[in-house]
């Protein structure tokens, strides 16, 4: 299993390089962060930086969007970065929540985001490609240049794209039913679109928080700083029931119900542990949601997801043991996964 290290972009950019420094010393082989050109820095400036020093990490965003930037602008950053660092880039792509919504705008649409990946993806590969009427290529781009491209998802219709298009499948939680439900998901989309479904990459993104014991005074305070991602995936749950209504059967009850006393949500504290708007997230839900406790039940889980065919299990890493997560993980969980 690959592990990836997942941060915000705040300031100091330095701060962001050590940690992701820190994380490829303790075994971790991808460095994702945050992409809201609004609430933080401008992540592929940072990418250059982490990529000249670090020897075999990774890096993308989660995720970007097809609305921020002009899809062959995207493309000519990932490729450069590529051209420079020799193919160590992913791209992360998804509807774009907070990026869009703090600009006043509304998330892409999935044909969008279908349209986007083709093109983002070929020229990144050094293929043309044609921008509503313009075929175009970089000239520039040497043979055997790569840009993978993995689709963050959870409804039926983006599940379905992203089994189909994407080269991976971006899950942002980490319970075992759910990952278990949109995991076959994806794998059967591909396989009707005549894919090979191993060819699909599977990376599980979550908070995980690892405590010296299983009190209740350790697990209270790992919920209280992991509480947060409730709230940041309750923002794509309730598109979800707006879309499709409650008790659909479109989409799990398991991931729609705990949204149901959720009244509001302030960007200003998108992804901190301070969060106001995150008091309805049950501790149920940041138990089934997030990875927390001793090191031996990041074990016990991981290992779970894996046999559900999960690749990667990326960190999110937005709390106050930051460097104490990366090195518990570098020392005991890692080593164990992958003995």
């Amino acid at each position: 299993m690959d592990f990836g290290l997942v941060l915000q972009t705040d300031p100091p950019a330095s701060r962001v390089i050590s940690l992701m420094k820190r994380a490829e010393r303790n075994g971790f082989t991808y460095g994702w962060t945050f992409d809201s050109a609004v609430l933080w820095q401008e992540p592929f400036v940072i990418y250059s930086q982490i990529l000249s020093n670090t020897t075999k990490l990774t890096v993308g965003p989660m995720v970007t969007n097809p609305g921020t930037r002009t899809w062959e602008v995207t493309a000519s950053t990932f490729a450069t970065l590529n051209d420079m660092f020799g193919n160590r880039t992913v791209c992360g792509i998804g509807r774009g929540d907070s990026a869009m919504r703090v600009a006043g705008r509304k998330p892409n649409t999935l044909a969008r985001i279908s349209e986007a990946m083709k093109v983002i993806r070929a020229l990144g590969r050094g293929e043309e490609a044609d921008l509503g009427g313009t075929v175009v290529r970089f000239p520039w781009i040497k043979p055997g240049a790569e840009l993978p491209v993995w689709m963050a998802a959870y409804g039926p219709k983006a599940l379905k794209m992203t089994g189909e298009e994407a080269d991976g499948f971006i899950l942002q939680l980490s319970d075992l039913y759910l990952t278990e439900y949109m995991v076959k998901a994806v794998k059967d989309a591909a396989v009707a679109a005549g894919r090979d479904p191993s060819e699909v990459k599977i990376c599980v993104a979550a908070p995980a928080y690892v405590t010296a014991d299983d009190s209740p005074e350790a697990l209270a305070h790992a919920r209280d700083q992991c509480r947060w991602f409730g709230g940041m995936v309750g923002n794509h749950v309730a598109d979800l029931v707006a879309k499709y209504g409650e008790h659909s059967g479109q989409v799990p009850d398991e991931l729609t119900d705990y949204i149901k006393a959720r009244e509001g949500y302030d960007y200003s504290h998108h992804g901190r542990s301070d969060n106001p708007d995150t008091e309805f997230v049950p501790d149920e839900i940041v138990d089934r949601f997030c990875v927390i406790g001793p090191a031996e039940k990041h074990i016990e889980k991981l290992t779970a997801l894996r046999e559900l065919g999960v690749d990667q299990f990326a960190v999110y890493d937005m709390h106050d043991a930051q460097e104490a997560t990366i090195d518990a993980y570098g020392t005991t969980v890692i080593p164990a996964l992958n003995a």
